[in-house]
């Protein structure tokens, strides 16, 4: 493969087999969040229930190595170490588009010693204030996208790191798109023919491109799927689908 991949991968239950954002609620007193707090997601959102939470946790104490400590229980997917390694090692291009938050990835990636691997990492800017509370800001308002959450359309994010890249001279051979949730249903809609979408199965993202009948290029206009669709159970799957391109 001597032309670059553009690898894309989601963080919660694709890099890393949990999802970063409930984990840290064992920090937490008896590791419950009060009611009052979780009856906020509805309303608020999930960027703005996670501000209330990290301000919560902070009011009992938790500091930045709690969390650094607590990210780094959670286990890499299966076989996914193997998988951002074997790109880097051919030299093709990873990034992750994720609605967890800048602290909570670059945790794993720095301690797992995979951040090298990763070109862009585009998600929610977090950082802690003057009095040590980690904060959580949106990554963009977005009005665009009727699939995606206000602050975070992957789907457009990928497509502007597409066009950055063009703009230096980098042409991609394909993109390697691989998720889970249905927040990653945007992008895989966005993908071209030559494109690969990696859902996990019995996740949501599979769930949802499942529903769109047995042969997914059939579907609407508006929701038309053009990528081809790789399942995955474990990275394992995703690396044999990547030695068989290579074959191609």
């Amino acid at each position: 493969m001597a032309e670059k991949i553009l690898f894309a991968f989601d963080f919660d239950h694709t890099v890393i087999d949990d999802n970063s954002d409930l984990y840290c609620k064992k920090l937490a007193p008896n590791g419950k969040i009060p009611q009052e707090i979780e009856q906020t997601y509805s309303d608020l959102g999930w960027t703005k229930y996670m501000g209330l939470i990290f301000e919560y946790l902070h009011k009992h104490g938790v500091t930045e190595q709690h969390f650094r400590d607590c990210m780094n229980e959670i286990p890499l997917t299966k076989g996914m170490r193997e998988v951002i390694e074997y790109a880097t090692k051919n030299e093709h291009e990873s990034i992750i588009i994720s609605d967890s938050n800048s602290r909570f990835i670059d945790y794993v990636l720095t301690d797992r010693g995979l951040k090298g691997s990763f070109s862009e990492v585009y998600t929610n800017p977090a950082h802690f204030n003057e009095d040590g509370q980690l904060t959580i800001a949106y990554y963009h308002t977005q009005d665009w996208c009727d699939l995606s959450t206000v602050n975070l359309c992957k789907g457009h994010i990928l497509q502007e790191h597409i066009k950055r890249r063009q703009n230096d001279g980098i042409h991609y051979k394909c993109v390697v798109f691989v998720g889970d949730g249905t927040n990653d249903f945007c992008p895989a809609l966005r993908l071209t023919e030559n494109d690969y979408i990696c859902p996990r199965v019995s996740y949501r993202l599979w769930k949802k491109i499942q529903k769109m009948g047995n042969d997914p290029h059939s579907t609407n206009d508006k929701q038309k799927m053009r990528a081809q669709v790789v399942d995955w159970t474990s990275g394992v799957d995703i690396l044999e689908f990547l030695k068989s391109l290579e074959r191609c």
